[in-house]
Order: structure tokens, then C-alpha cells, then sequence
């Protein structure tokens, strides 16, 4: 399934709303985006394992 996106679902650390993210599946990755309903910054970092990812998300000014 090479070139796939991994739709995963999110707990956004500002409002607490359920937001879905795509993620790539061929690497680990650290990024920032915005919530969907909020619009503020969600820092997010997707670890990816044998095609599965393991998202770990906090409010983009406190850092991992």
C-alpha cells in the first residue's frame, strides 16, 4: 500500500475536539497544524512502525 495515507484521529490539545490527520506511513515525522476547528497550532509527532503510526500531539509552544 506504498503511497497511502494513514488517516488517524486526534484529541486537539487546545479544545479538546476530535480532529482526523493524514499521515505519510514511509517515515517519522515531526510537524505542526493547525486544528480544524480551533485553528490553533497542534504540534504533532508520528512515529511510524511496521506501516503504523504512533501520534503523540501537544500544544505547539510547549514542545516534546
Amino acid at each position: 500500500m506504498f503511497g497511502e495515507l494513514l488517516e488517524e484521529s486526534i484529541t486537539c490539545p487546545y479544545c479538546w475536539e476530535t480532529i482526523d490527520l493524514l499521515i505519510d506511513p514511509s517515515e517519522s515525522q515531526t510537524y505542526t497544524e493547525d486544528c480544524h476547528v480551533c485553528c490553533r497550532p497542534i504540534l504533532v509527532n508520528a512515529f511510524i512502525s511496521n506501516g503504523k503510526a504512533i501520534i503523540q500531539v501537544t500544544q505547539e509552544d510547549l514542545g516534546f
